[in-house]
């Protein structure tokens, strides 16, 4: 027995307090093999039936997503990996590519019955270096689960910043437009005659109409208005009264408003006062504009702030469970639009608040929501139904949608780790499973009910 090979595996730390003996076994059992920079110790779909230990060398680990490799770990040496005792991995769903000429000791495990009868001290050290590796798998996999919401969430909010955010800048370079126009226009104000009196009388009839904001018409109504706008203007001497009757229409004017105008304003002076109007009020607009695009945003801002709960200790409060689900609803609208899903809510706004994690539930909310969306991808009606309401000591969340429904075969395995019904890429089945944690984290429970066309998430949280 090459005791160089029995003194490079002591050296590993998992292996360092088995007995020479289990090792000596280990090597007469195991076969030893070399890898050039470049070649494959495994490759995605190759069954999982032996054990490597890296003596010499590294590997790195890729995985293909959707067509392009992508590096997800290394392999270094004195790594154990490959199939271990009580293992349920078959086949790869990596590969491992060697960087650089390697050394690796394999064990097939058809030789793992024996270890475990007959070598106790190797079969627990093995043990604990499979347990380690589910603990990193697992919080790796928790991780990617995390930064796969955080992109999907990202990707919504940056499309929904970007209209208001696009008003703003649109509307500001108009403004600018707008006011660099007003000292053309500064001579004919100026001049105008008019006594105190019928200045109030323009004023307030201005300020009426701006007080009562945008009015809404239908495209018929509209354009009669207009019509009947821009000709009464156009017979003042207003070449074009079409580029500004849509201004005065969107305010409320009517011919009736001009005509009281005039008999309180100069003949001689009128096209002026009513030039000077158009441009209030298309500063006006667009003041309007930018505020509303600009609570738009802030209102987003406000709802990533509320969803995320930041600012706020970690710990239990009292909450109301309707904040945390139209937040969500914020977060996933831009999901909810493309997929054309119709949100109905059945608050009973009236609920008792609850004490909960509040960025925990969230989490909740988000992956029920986001799931129920993907459920709808290829749906005829498209429906996603929240409801709320008490139910003794707890408050009852319901969370449904009209999808294609969980087959019956798989529904009892929906909240197991690492199990997905998503296709490859779209899901790592980390989601339904830390919803689970969360609810049982309050001691509250979830079921789910499912057939074609209605699959139903019942979620209730102890009040206190």
């Amino acid at each position: 027995m090459d005791t160089n090979l029995i003194q490079q595996l002591q050296q590993i730390e998992a292996l360092k307090n088995v007995p020479v003996n289990q090792l000596q076994w280990l090597l007469s059992k195991a076969e030893c093999r070399t890898f050039k920079k470049g070649d494959y110790a495994f490759k995605k779909g190759d069954p999982i039936d032996k054990m490597h230990i890296i003596l010499k060398g590294s590997f790195i680990l890729k995985i293909d997503q959707n067509g392009q490799y992508r590096i997800i770990g290394s392999l270094d040496e004195q790594t154990i990996s490959g199939t271990l005792p009580y293992s349920r991995a078959s086949t790869a769903t990596g590969t491992a590519e060697a960087t650089s000429d390697a050394s690796v000791v394999a064990l097939d495990k058809s030789y793992f019955q024996e270890m475990i009868h007959d070598h106790h001290e190797l079969t627990t050290a093995l043990v604990h270096v499979m347990s380690t590796r589910i603990r990193q798998f697992t919080k790796m996999q928790q991780q990617n689960d995390k930064m796969m919401a955080l992109g999907k969430l990202s990707a919504g909010l940056a499309h929904e910043l970007n209209n208001p955010s696009a008003a703003v800048v649109r509307s500001a370079q108009t403004l600018r437009k707008h006011l660099s126009l007003l000292p053309e226009n500064f001579k004919s104000v100026i001049a105008i005659r008019m006594t105190a009196e019928q200045v109030d009388f323009v004023n307030n009839i201005l300020f009426e109409k701006i007080g009562d904001g945008i009015k809404e018409y239908g495209l018929m109504d509209k354009t009669g208005r207009e019509d009947e706008v821009a000709e009464w203007l156009e017979t003042v001497g207003f070449e074009d009264g079409y580029e500004l009757a849509d201004n005065f229409v969107d305010f409320g004017f009517e011919s009736s408003d001009f005509d009281n105008i005039a008999k309180h304003v100069p003949s001689d002076d009128l096209k002026a006062v009513l030039g000077w109007l158009n441009q209030v009020m298309t500063t006006e607009k667009l003041v309007m504009e930018i505020e509303d695009a600009s609570q738009r945003i802030n209102d987003l801002v406000c709802s990533v702030k509320s969803y995320t709960h930041m600012d706020q200790a970690v710990e239990r409060q009292e909450e109301d469970i309707h904040k945390g689900i139209n937040n969500t609803l914020v977060m996933l609208n831009h999901k909810l639009k493309k997929a054309n899903v119709e949100v109905i809510k059945k608050y009973e706004y009236n609920l008792v608040k609850p004490h909960i994690y509040v960025s925990e539930i969230n989490q909740v909310w988000t992956n029920l929501i986001d799931n129920a969306i993907d459920a709808l991808e290829n749906a005829d009606e498209r429906k996603l139904e929240i409801e709320t309401k008490q139910d003794g000591d707890f408050v009852k969340v319901t969370v449904s949608d009209s999808g294609t429904g969980i087959p019956e075969n798989v529904i009892d395995s929906i909240f197991d780790p690492f199990y997905t019904t998503k296709a490859v890429g779209k899901g790592t089945g980390l989601g339904l499973d830390v919803v689970r944690q969360i609810i049982n984290q309050h001691n509250g429970t979830i079921k789910v009910e499912s057939k074609p066309g209605r699959t139903v998430f019942k979620v209730c949280i102890p009040i206190r």
